[in-house]
Protein backbone atom coordinates (compact mmCIF):
# COMPACT_ATOMS: atom_id res chain seq x y z
CA UNK A 1 0.00 0.00 0.00
CA UNK A 2 3.09 2.01 -0.81
CA UNK A 3 2.06 5.81 -1.25
CA UNK A 4 -1.58 5.30 -0.81
CA UNK A 5 -2.86 7.73 1.92
CA UNK A 6 -4.23 6.36 4.72
CA UNK A 7 -6.03 7.68 7.53
CA UNK A 8 -4.44 6.05 10.48
CA UNK A 9 -1.35 7.67 9.45
CA UNK A 10 -1.98 11.16 10.66
CA UNK A 11 -4.42 10.52 13.24
CA UNK A 12 -1.56 11.68 16.12
CA UNK A 13 -0.73 14.49 14.01
CA UNK A 14 -4.19 15.43 13.36
CA UNK A 15 -5.51 14.92 17.14
CA UNK A 16 -1.40 16.81 18.54
CA UNK A 17 -3.63 19.93 16.98
CA UNK A 18 -7.22 19.48 19.29
CA UNK A 19 -5.20 17.83 22.63
CA UNK A 20 -3.23 20.35 25.35
CA UNK A 21 0.14 19.92 24.95
CA UNK A 22 0.91 18.52 28.24
CA UNK A 23 -2.40 15.39 27.58
CA UNK A 24 -0.70 14.69 24.22
CA UNK A 25 2.40 14.45 25.63
CA UNK A 26 1.02 11.88 28.45
CA UNK A 27 -0.87 10.00 25.47
CA UNK A 28 2.20 9.42 23.81
CA UNK A 29 4.82 8.98 26.90
CA UNK A 30 7.48 6.20 27.08
CA UNK A 31 9.67 5.34 29.71
CA UNK A 32 13.44 5.90 30.05
CA UNK A 33 14.95 6.85 26.07
CA UNK A 34 11.76 5.36 24.76
CA UNK A 35 13.44 2.41 23.04
CA UNK A 36 10.29 0.32 23.89
CA UNK A 37 7.96 2.49 22.26
CA UNK A 38 10.43 3.00 19.37
CA UNK A 39 10.47 -0.55 18.58
CA UNK A 40 6.55 -1.58 18.95
CA UNK A 41 5.59 -0.94 15.37
CA UNK A 42 8.69 -1.43 13.52
CA UNK A 43 8.38 -5.21 14.91
CA UNK A 44 5.41 -6.04 13.59
CA UNK A 45 7.02 -4.68 10.37
CA UNK A 46 9.39 -7.47 10.48
CA UNK A 47 6.90 -9.86 9.82
CA UNK A 48 6.60 -11.48 6.00
CA UNK A 49 4.07 -13.14 4.60
CA UNK A 50 4.12 -16.17 2.88
CA UNK A 51 0.33 -16.41 0.94
CA UNK A 52 -1.97 -19.42 -0.26
CA UNK A 53 -2.74 -19.16 -3.95
CA UNK A 54 -5.80 -20.12 -5.54
CA UNK A 55 -8.06 -19.87 -2.66
CA UNK A 56 -11.99 -18.91 -3.02
CA UNK A 57 -11.46 -15.49 -1.16
CA UNK A 58 -14.79 -14.15 -2.35
CA UNK A 59 -15.84 -13.67 1.44
CA UNK A 60 -13.85 -12.99 4.25
CA UNK A 61 -14.76 -13.56 7.55
CA UNK A 62 -13.41 -11.54 10.59
CA UNK A 63 -16.21 -12.81 13.05
CA UNK A 64 -14.82 -14.24 16.39
CA UNK A 65 -15.70 -14.88 20.18
CA UNK A 66 -13.39 -13.63 22.84
CA UNK A 67 -14.11 -15.09 26.02
CA UNK A 68 -17.46 -16.08 24.65
CA UNK A 69 -18.45 -13.22 23.64
CA UNK A 70 -19.45 -12.48 19.58
CA UNK A 71 -17.58 -9.44 18.14
CA UNK A 72 -17.43 -9.16 13.94
CA UNK A 73 -13.68 -8.16 14.49
CA UNK A 74 -11.15 -9.08 16.98
CA UNK A 75 -9.41 -5.60 17.11
CA UNK A 76 -10.55 -4.74 20.44
CA UNK A 77 -10.34 -1.29 22.10
CA UNK A 78 -7.41 -1.37 25.14
CA UNK A 79 -7.92 0.40 28.55
CA UNK A 80 -6.69 3.83 28.53
CA UNK A 81 -7.04 6.86 31.44
CA UNK A 82 -7.98 10.02 31.10
CA UNK A 83 -10.30 9.78 27.86
CA UNK A 84 -12.44 13.18 29.13
CA UNK A 85 -9.13 14.83 28.50
CA UNK A 86 -9.80 13.56 24.84
CA UNK A 87 -13.14 13.80 24.28
CA UNK A 88 -15.86 15.19 26.60
CA UNK A 89 -17.81 11.79 26.95
CA UNK A 90 -14.61 9.84 27.32
CA UNK A 91 -14.98 6.18 27.72
CA UNK A 92 -18.78 6.76 27.10
CA UNK A 93 -18.33 7.96 23.28
CA UNK A 94 -15.50 4.92 22.74
CA UNK A 95 -18.00 2.50 24.08
CA UNK A 96 -20.32 3.92 21.22
CA UNK A 97 -17.60 3.71 18.85
CA UNK A 98 -16.62 -0.12 19.47
CA UNK A 99 -20.56 -1.09 19.36
CA UNK A 100 -20.40 0.71 15.73
CA UNK A 101 -17.79 -1.25 14.53
CA UNK A 102 -19.41 -4.43 16.65
CA UNK A 103 -16.09 -4.63 18.87
CA UNK A 104 -15.29 -4.83 22.54
CA UNK A 105 -13.72 -2.69 24.87
CA UNK A 106 -11.14 -3.12 28.22
CA UNK A 107 -12.17 0.35 30.52
CA UNK A 108 -10.48 1.37 33.27
CA UNK A 109 -11.01 1.66 36.37
CA UNK A 110 -9.93 5.35 36.94
CA UNK A 111 -12.64 6.17 34.44
CA UNK A 112 -14.08 9.97 35.05
CA UNK A 113 -17.47 8.15 33.68
CA UNK A 114 -19.59 5.82 35.53
CA UNK A 115 -19.35 2.08 34.56
CA UNK A 116 -23.31 2.60 33.81
CA UNK A 117 -22.69 4.93 31.20
CA UNK A 118 -21.69 2.32 29.39
CA UNK A 119 -24.83 0.23 28.74
CA UNK A 120 -26.58 2.71 26.23
CA UNK A 121 -23.92 1.97 23.69
CA UNK A 122 -24.83 -1.61 23.90
CA UNK A 123 -21.04 -2.58 23.76
CA UNK A 124 -19.69 -5.21 25.42
CA UNK A 125 -16.90 -4.21 27.83
CA UNK A 126 -14.17 -5.61 30.59
CA UNK A 127 -13.36 -3.81 33.47
CA UNK A 128 -9.38 -3.21 33.72
CA UNK A 129 -8.03 -3.39 37.30
CA UNK A 130 -5.10 -2.67 39.52
CA UNK A 131 -5.51 -4.30 43.00
CA UNK A 132 -4.65 -1.50 45.58
CA UNK A 133 -2.76 -1.88 48.76
CA UNK A 134 -6.47 -1.59 50.55
CA UNK A 135 -7.97 -4.31 48.65
CA UNK A 136 -11.20 -3.07 50.32
CA UNK A 137 -11.23 -0.36 47.27
CA UNK A 138 -10.39 -2.38 44.61
CA UNK A 139 -13.49 -4.50 46.13
CA UNK A 140 -15.96 -1.46 45.74
CA UNK A 141 -14.13 -0.74 42.02
CA UNK A 142 -15.10 -3.85 41.25
CA UNK A 143 -19.00 -4.51 42.88
CA UNK A 144 -20.11 -1.56 40.90
CA UNK A 145 -18.40 -2.92 37.49
CA UNK A 146 -20.22 -6.18 37.95
CA UNK A 147 -23.79 -4.55 38.69
CA UNK A 148 -22.81 -2.05 35.47
CA UNK A 149 -22.33 -5.41 33.19
CA UNK A 150 -18.64 -6.06 33.13
CA UNK A 151 -17.88 -9.62 31.03
CA UNK A 152 -14.44 -9.73 32.65
CA UNK A 153 -11.60 -8.54 35.06
CA UNK A 154 -8.75 -7.63 33.40
CA UNK A 155 -6.23 -7.59 35.83
CA UNK A 156 -2.88 -5.08 34.82
CA UNK A 157 0.07 -7.11 36.50
CA UNK A 158 3.09 -5.34 35.27
CA UNK A 159 2.99 -2.28 37.85
CA UNK A 160 3.75 -3.08 41.22
CA UNK A 161 4.93 0.19 41.33
CA UNK A 162 4.66 3.57 38.91
CA UNK A 163 7.30 3.66 36.30
CA UNK A 164 8.69 7.24 36.24
CA UNK A 165 8.48 7.80 32.53
CA UNK A 166 12.16 9.03 32.19
CA UNK A 167 11.50 11.45 35.16
CA UNK A 168 11.09 10.29 39.23
CA UNK A 169 7.28 10.55 39.67
CA UNK A 170 6.28 11.35 36.08
CA UNK A 171 2.69 9.34 36.52
CA UNK A 172 -0.64 10.08 35.46
CA UNK A 173 -1.11 11.96 39.04
CA UNK A 174 0.43 14.71 37.30
CA UNK A 175 -2.68 15.16 35.39
CA UNK A 176 -5.21 14.07 36.89
CA UNK A 177 -7.86 16.93 38.08
CA UNK A 178 -11.24 16.80 39.38
CA UNK A 179 -12.98 16.20 35.66
CA UNK A 180 -10.78 13.37 35.52
CA UNK A 181 -12.02 10.81 38.49
CA UNK A 182 -15.59 9.66 39.53
CA UNK A 183 -16.35 7.31 42.23
CA UNK A 184 -14.96 3.87 40.21
CA UNK A 185 -11.72 4.94 40.50
CA UNK A 186 -9.93 3.07 43.60
CA UNK A 187 -8.87 6.44 45.45
CA UNK A 188 -6.95 9.67 44.66
CA UNK A 189 -3.64 8.22 42.55
CA UNK A 190 -1.38 9.35 45.95
CA UNK A 191 -3.42 8.41 48.64
CA UNK A 192 -1.52 5.35 49.99
CA UNK A 193 -3.79 2.97 50.38
CA UNK A 194 -4.82 3.11 47.11
CA UNK A 195 -1.03 3.05 45.60
CA UNK A 196 -0.86 -0.54 44.03
CA UNK A 197 -0.06 -3.74 45.63
CA UNK A 198 3.53 -4.42 45.55
CA UNK A 199 3.10 -7.99 47.48
CA UNK A 200 0.70 -9.96 44.43
CA UNK A 201 1.18 -13.30 43.49
CA UNK A 202 -0.83 -15.42 41.31
CA UNK A 203 -3.44 -16.12 43.97
CA UNK A 204 -4.78 -12.93 43.53
CA UNK A 205 -6.47 -13.93 40.24
CA UNK A 206 -8.57 -16.96 41.99
CA UNK A 207 -9.69 -14.23 44.30
CA UNK A 208 -10.54 -11.88 42.05
CA UNK A 209 -12.25 -14.90 40.17
CA UNK A 210 -14.10 -15.43 43.09
CA UNK A 211 -15.00 -12.21 44.12
CA UNK A 212 -17.04 -11.01 40.75
CA UNK A 213 -17.62 -14.37 39.11
CA UNK A 214 -16.39 -13.10 35.93
CA UNK A 215 -13.35 -14.48 34.14
CA UNK A 216 -10.47 -13.01 35.02
CA UNK A 217 -7.55 -11.80 31.98
CA UNK A 218 -3.93 -11.01 33.08
CA UNK A 219 -2.02 -8.06 31.45
CA UNK A 220 1.50 -7.18 30.82
CA UNK A 221 2.42 -10.97 30.51
CA UNK A 222 5.82 -11.56 28.40
CA UNK A 223 7.12 -14.27 29.13
CA UNK A 224 5.90 -18.22 29.20
CA UNK A 225 6.52 -19.55 32.25
CA UNK A 226 4.39 -16.78 33.39
CA UNK A 227 1.64 -17.29 31.21
CA UNK A 228 1.50 -20.63 32.22
CA UNK A 229 1.69 -20.08 36.09
CA UNK A 230 -1.08 -17.68 35.76
CA UNK A 231 -3.38 -20.45 33.64
CA UNK A 232 -2.60 -22.50 36.43
CA UNK A 233 -4.02 -20.17 38.86
CA UNK A 234 -7.18 -19.55 37.62
CA UNK A 235 -6.90 -16.72 34.19
CA UNK A 236 -9.08 -17.67 31.43
CA UNK A 237 -6.39 -14.82 29.24
CA UNK A 238 -3.20 -13.48 28.99
CA UNK A 239 -2.87 -10.21 27.16
CA UNK A 240 0.49 -9.99 26.07
CA UNK A 241 1.94 -6.36 26.91
CA UNK A 242 4.62 -4.39 27.94
CA UNK A 243 2.42 -1.60 28.93
CA UNK A 244 2.87 0.58 25.88
CA UNK A 245 6.74 1.13 26.77
CA UNK A 246 5.65 3.50 29.81
CA UNK A 247 6.79 1.68 32.81
CA UNK A 248 10.38 0.43 32.28
CA UNK A 249 12.21 0.82 29.24
CA UNK A 250 14.00 -2.16 27.09
CA UNK A 251 11.17 -4.78 27.35
CA UNK A 252 11.11 -7.20 24.52
CA UNK A 253 8.17 -6.33 22.01
CA UNK A 254 5.22 -7.96 22.16
CA UNK A 255 5.31 -9.54 18.73
CA UNK A 256 8.66 -11.12 19.86
CA UNK A 257 7.16 -12.45 22.85
CA UNK A 258 3.60 -13.52 21.80
CA UNK A 259 4.92 -16.74 20.10
CA UNK A 260 6.13 -18.08 23.45
CA UNK A 261 3.52 -17.40 25.27
CA UNK A 262 0.88 -19.15 23.21
CA UNK A 263 2.62 -21.97 22.88
CA UNK A 264 3.28 -21.92 26.78
CA UNK A 265 -0.66 -22.25 27.53
CA UNK A 266 -1.48 -24.27 23.91
CA UNK A 267 -4.33 -27.09 24.92
CA UNK A 268 -4.96 -25.00 28.63
CA UNK A 269 -8.40 -23.31 26.54
CA UNK A 270 -7.43 -19.86 27.95
CA UNK A 271 -7.33 -17.32 25.12
CA UNK A 272 -3.96 -15.29 24.56
CA UNK A 273 -4.30 -11.51 22.75
CA UNK A 274 -1.71 -8.97 22.55
CA UNK A 275 -1.35 -5.31 22.30
CA UNK A 276 1.36 -2.76 21.46
CA UNK A 277 2.34 -1.39 18.37
CA UNK A 278 -0.65 -2.87 16.08
CA UNK A 279 -0.84 0.19 13.21
CA UNK A 280 -1.88 -1.81 10.15
CA UNK A 281 -4.23 -4.64 9.20
CA UNK A 282 -1.06 -6.57 8.17
CA UNK A 283 -0.03 -6.11 11.82
CA UNK A 284 -3.14 -7.78 13.20
CA UNK A 285 -2.65 -11.01 10.54
CA UNK A 286 0.89 -11.70 12.00
CA UNK A 287 -0.65 -11.24 15.67
CA UNK A 288 -2.75 -13.56 14.91
CA UNK A 289 -1.16 -15.72 12.66
CA UNK A 290 1.31 -16.26 15.82
CA UNK A 291 -1.97 -17.35 18.00
CA UNK A 292 -3.30 -14.25 19.31
CA UNK A 293 -7.28 -14.51 19.78
CA UNK A 294 -7.65 -10.60 19.12
CA UNK A 295 -5.80 -7.47 19.63
CA UNK A 296 -6.36 -4.77 21.71
CA UNK A 297 -4.90 -0.97 20.30
CA UNK A 298 -4.32 1.59 22.57
CA UNK A 299 -2.80 4.96 21.52
CA UNK A 300 -4.91 4.86 18.17
CA UNK A 301 -8.19 4.75 19.85
CA UNK A 302 -7.12 8.09 21.81
CA UNK A 303 -6.33 9.88 18.62
CA UNK A 304 -9.06 8.80 16.61
CA UNK A 305 -11.49 9.25 20.01
CA UNK A 306 -9.88 13.14 19.87
CA UNK A 307 -10.64 13.52 16.54
CA UNK A 308 -13.79 12.28 16.00
CA UNK A 309 -15.68 10.94 18.73
CA UNK A 310 -17.42 7.64 18.04
CA UNK A 311 -17.59 7.85 15.12
CA UNK A 312 -13.66 8.07 14.76
CA UNK A 313 -12.94 4.97 17.01
CA UNK A 314 -15.68 3.21 14.82
CA UNK A 315 -13.43 4.32 12.02
CA UNK A 316 -10.53 2.99 13.49
CA UNK A 317 -12.11 -0.32 14.25
CA UNK A 318 -13.37 -0.11 10.55
CA UNK A 319 -10.25 0.66 8.98
CA UNK A 320 -8.25 -1.74 10.48
CA UNK A 321 -10.62 -4.81 9.94
CA UNK A 322 -10.86 -3.62 6.56
CA UNK A 323 -7.14 -4.12 6.24
CA UNK A 324 -7.36 -7.29 7.46
CA UNK A 325 -9.83 -8.50 4.88
CA UNK A 326 -7.31 -6.98 1.83
CA UNK A 327 -4.49 -9.54 3.84
CA UNK A 328 -6.89 -12.46 3.88
CA UNK A 329 -7.70 -11.91 0.64
CA UNK A 330 -4.29 -11.55 -0.47
CA UNK A 331 -3.21 -14.88 1.42
CA UNK A 332 -5.72 -16.90 0.69
CA UNK A 333 -7.54 -17.14 3.75
CA UNK A 334 -11.40 -17.08 3.84
CA UNK A 335 -11.62 -17.12 7.68
CA UNK A 336 -9.71 -16.03 11.17
CA UNK A 337 -9.21 -19.74 12.39
CA UNK A 338 -7.27 -20.83 9.10
CA UNK A 339 -4.43 -17.56 9.81
CA UNK A 340 -1.40 -19.64 10.95
CA UNK A 341 2.04 -19.49 11.58
CA UNK A 342 2.70 -20.86 8.31
CA UNK A 343 1.63 -18.05 6.71
CA UNK A 344 4.48 -16.10 8.30
CA UNK A 345 8.28 -15.81 7.70
CA UNK A 346 9.55 -15.38 11.00
CA UNK A 347 12.26 -12.48 12.19
CA UNK A 348 15.32 -13.89 13.53
CA UNK A 349 14.50 -12.72 16.76
CA UNK A 350 10.84 -14.51 17.08
CA UNK A 351 12.07 -17.65 15.41
CA UNK A 352 14.81 -17.90 18.07
CA UNK A 353 12.22 -17.50 21.24
CA UNK A 354 9.90 -20.14 19.31
CA UNK A 355 10.13 -23.76 20.84
CA UNK A 356 13.09 -22.30 23.21
CA UNK A 357 12.38 -23.33 26.93
CA UNK A 358 9.85 -21.28 28.52
CA UNK A 359 12.04 -20.45 31.31
CA UNK A 360 14.56 -18.45 29.07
Amino acid sequence: MTGVARWLDGIEEQAAGLLPPEIHAYFRRGAGQGLSVAEAAPSWDGFRLRPHILRDVSRCDTSTTVLGTAVDTPVLIAPSTLQRRAHPDGEAATALGAAGAGSLLAVTSNTAVPFSALEPSGAPWWVQVYVARDRSLTEETLRRAVAAGARAVVLTADTPVIGSHGRPGAHVADFVGPEDLYGNVTGIPDREAAEHAPDLTPDVITWLRDLTGLPVVVKGVLRGDDARAFVDAGAAGLIVSNHGGCQLDGLIPTAWALPEVVDAVAGTGAEVYVDGGLRRGTHVFAALALGARAVFVGRSALWALSLAGAEGVTRLIGDLTAELVETMRLTGVAELPAIGRDLLHLPVDVSRSVGAPHGR
